[in-house]
């Protein structure tokens, strides 16, 4: 690991290549006049000041670095702009010509989209009823008060409702106690004795 002292160093040396590398630079960009003044130490004084104004007046630098970078700069841009107005091009086009993968895809979803409709309202319209609007039915028909088992059996005996569970009679039993609570008048049972129920005067109507 590098002391503090050889990491400056280390910065030193690679600051002066930089700067080295830069003065070669400058150096390159000079004119062969520009040379043989430096050489000869003849200074031409209104000949720069009037190419450092015509370049201030144009915007251009007047160093020579600066310049280079610049070159590269717009050149970076100008690049840039090319690609971009080829894309926008290649997009406007792919949308004027009829792509049939594309169109056939849209199909697709919009069948699919479509299919699942038809489905959702076909299982909506073939529900099939509960077992306290069976149990609503088995009462209209019958003439006297019965009891949850019996009425599962009349519609289990009918095919109207189907069930895997081992008490049906105590499901039946516990839904209507509860609608009569909740409902009160407005329920459709009533209950008669203990386990009997009838069909309250509201769902008579």
């Amino acid at each position: 690991m590098l002391t503090l002292t050889q990491r400056q160093e280390r910065a030193a040396r690679r600051a002066a290549r930089v700067a080295a590398m830069h003065e070669a630079i400058r150096a390159a960009a000079c004119t062969t006049d520009e040379r043989m003044c430096a050489m000869t130490h003849v200074t031409k004084p209104n000949k720069g000041k009037s190419k450092a104004a015509t370049a201030a007046a144009k915007g251009e630098s007047t160093n020579a670095l600066e310049a280079h970078y610049k070159q590269q700069k717009d050149a970076a841009k100008a690049e840039k702009a090319a690609k971009v107005a080829a894309y926008r091009k290649e997009v406007a086009e792919k949308l004027t010509k009829p792509d049939p993968a594309l169109d056939a895809a849209i199909k697709v979803s919009e069948a699919g989209r479509e299919t699942k409709k038809v489905k959702a309202a076909k299982t909506r319209g073939e529900r099939k009823p509960g077992i306290l609007a069976l149990a609503v039915d088995v009462l209209r028909d019958a003439k006297a008060p019965m009891d949850c088992k019996a009425i599962v059996e009349k519609v289990l005996a009918k095919g109207l409702w189907q069930t895997k569970g081992k008490t049906p009679a105590a499901t039946l039993y516990a839904a209507i106690i509860r609608e009569i609570a909740a409902k009160g008048k407005e329920a459709r049972f009533h209950k008669t004795d203990r386990g009997q129920f009838e069909l309250s005067a509201a769902a008579r109507k």
